[in-house]
């Protein structure tokens, strides 16, 4: 059985922009490159769980999604780093576009997406740590039993004055991946 970080998209691996539709906006964190190193030198498979939304909401196309995550993975090879698969759920029951406007077992908080990387990559769930920037990313981990961390970057300082619930809390990855 494999372990994994599973890391949110916005606001945790990349810069939080509202709806991403613009490669050019596509950039890493802080170090987060250096962090998808050390993740891998620890064992630890990098998998990206994403909402995306915009999908449902006919803001981004699933095709442009795809450019977007091949863009991502691509980006991390170029900096010596891995994304070992990014899943995505473009869901949202108050979407524009059928047959995405549905409400789904896949969107954050529920477990849907951490299940299918489950049985994907054969992991060992309580080896797995989440990392995220929302509420809605520690839910999922609360949900999942898992060990679950929140970064100050993106949405991370709200989410830290508004989350009552213990969590461990780093300024970034690359701050949180010092600790493995």
């Amino acid at each position: 059985m494999k372990k994994a970080i599973f890391l949110d998209r916005d606001g945790t691996l990349i810069h939080e922009v509202g709806y991403l539709r613009m490669l050019e906006d596509l950039r890493f964190t802080t170090r987060a490159a250096d962090a998808l190193r050390k993740f891998q030198e620890c064992g630890f498979l990098s998998i990206v769980i994403t909402n995306q939304s915009a999908v449902a909401r006919g803001l981004l196309s699933p095709k442009a999604l795809n450019k977007i995550h091949h863009k991502l993975k691509a980006m991390a090879k170029d900096e010596e780093a891995v994304i070992d698969d990014i899943l995505f759920c473009p869901h949202f029951p108050e979407g524009r576009v059928p047959p995405y406007n549905v409400e789904c077992n896949c969107r954050k908080p529920k477990t849907g997406m951490l299940e299918k990387a489950v049985a994907k990559h054969r992991l060992d769930l309580q080896q797995c740590i989440l990392i995220g920037d929302k509420p809605a990313d520690l839910e999922l981990g609360r949900n999942a039993g898992i060990r679950t961390v929140l970064v100050l970057t993106g949405y991370g300082l709200q989410t830290k004055q508004s989350w009552s619930d213990p969590v461990e809390v780093f300024p970034n990855l690359y701050e949180f991946s010092k600790t493995l």
